[in-house]
């Protein structure tokens, strides 16, 4: 076990431009210096990711997944490089490294592919030459060598993923927030930062559209009790820290609000009412590897149902495409879509062992003429979908309902 070791994250608005880059470097070498062994996760630049996306989305609409990977892939090498040439330029000792590199093996799921193992043996190596060891995040390959991306927000899962297999003392993941909040602070104004949260919450936040964390990186994290500080890189003020529940967490009733304005919804009109439809409809999503969220089947009357679900909006140009033969095996009628939702959620362990919070949810959303369209409830959250245009708005009625500000 590599004593002192920690493994840091940041996110492309921490490096993103050559100033950022620098400060990047002087905070990793002030750890090196007081003893640390370092692993550095880096994201690509600023919007290079977006950017690259938009330059394929020019070239054509339906690009391959594969030769996305390739293009995507890019920003975070691009990235590391830099870095390292900005701690050597202040004197200490760093090498960059790929995701292939240091042996990050995943699925063959491009675009979204899971780590499968984890080598670090050349990581290993470099530390016991007393470097800092800077890797590309976001990024592995398959058995076959073939370059693959974990999708949005991949960086934090390969830092959890590292600071699992090389039992770091902390993973911190650095932002352009100072942690995490009750809610947006860029919409809720007088949000507040949480100095601890569990796993399950931040799991169920990040899942809802909190955009501090990657919700599959923390669902690694709290298989494996990886310690998890969400921190700002630009400050040295102490964060949020991720860990298991304890109970001061459970007398608090609700820990945050979310907004996510990126899923659509799409609807199979007149689904014949029998055994083995809705089968059809969701195993096909599922061997193109699409998350589904919300799913509502109307009640039939007629001997025709119509079935509704939720997906990320980037995946719903391929859902409509698998949908297309789906309808017409099953004998539905057709096929809709409806890019204009919006999902607001509240999030927290308390919920548990406290009865009306539903309903103090739904009076809330009403009291401001805000229509609930779909609901999904679990253990420690409940979700609704509304119209896009009143989506920051029920999340600000909703975090002042729950007494979520700043006191």
């Amino acid at each position: 076990m590599l004593k002192k070791l920690i493994v840091q994250k940041y996110g492309g608005t921490s490096v993103g431009n050559i100033e950022k880059i620098i400060n990047v470097a002087k905070r990793i070498i002030s750890y090196k210096n007081k003893g640390h062994d370092v692993v550095v996760v880096v994201s690509a630049l600023g919007d290079t990711t977006d950017d690259l996306i938009s330059l394929a989305s020019k070239i054509t609409r339906t690009p391959s997944e594969r030769e996305l990977d390739m293009l995507i892939s890019t920003g975070e090498q691009v990235s590391v490089a830099l870095l390292a040439m900005a701690v050597h330029k202040l004197g200490s000792e760093a090498i960059s490294f790929t995701g292939a590199q240091v042996g990050i093996i995943t699925d063959s799921s491009h675009t979204k592919a899971r780590i499968i193992d984890v080598n670090a043996r050349r990581i290993r190596q470099e530390l016991g030459k007393g470097k800092i060891v800077i890797v590309a995040g976001f990024q592995g390959v398959n058995i076959d060598q073939e370059i693959t991306t974990l999708g949005r927000g991949g960086s934090d899962m390969t830092a959890v993923a590292l600071a699992k297999v090389l039992e770091a003392e902390v993973c911190e993941i650095y932002t352009d927030v100072d942690g995490v909040y009750t809610a947006d602070p860029r919409i809720v104004k007088d949000a507040k930062k949480l100095d601890r949260i569990s796993y399950e919450e931040m799991l169920e936040l990040a899942s809802l559209g909190a955009q501090v964390l990657q919700a599959r990186s923390v669902e690694v994290a709290s298989k494996f009790s990886v310690p998890l500080h969400v921190r700002s890189s630009f400050s040295k003020r102490r964060g949020t820290f991720i860990t298991k529940e304890v109970s001061a967490m459970e007398e608090v009733l609700v820990s945050g609000v979310t907004l996510n304005k990126d899923e659509a919804k799409v609807t199979v009109c007149d689904v014949p009412d029998r055994p083995g439809a809705a089968a059809r409809i969701f195993g096909t999503i599922a061997k193109g590897d699409i998350n589904i969220d919300m799913i509502i089947q109307n009640i039939s009357r007629t001997g025709y149902t119509d079935v509704s679900f939720t997906v990320m909006a980037n995946d719903l140009t391929k859902t409509l495409r698998l949908m297309k033969d789906v309808v017409k095996n099953i004998g539905a009628k057709g096929v809709i879509f409806d890019k204009d939702i919006a999902k607001v959620s509240v999030v927290g362990i308390g919920m548990r062992s406290h009865s009306g919070i539903a309903a103090k949810m739904f009076k809330s959303l009403a009291s401001k003429n805000i229509n609930i369209e779909m609901i999904s409830t679990s253990e420690i959250k409940i979700s609704c979908i509304v119209r896009k245009g009143k989506g920051e708005k029920a999340m600000k009625v909703l975090h002042q309902t729950f007494g979520l500000g700043r006191k």
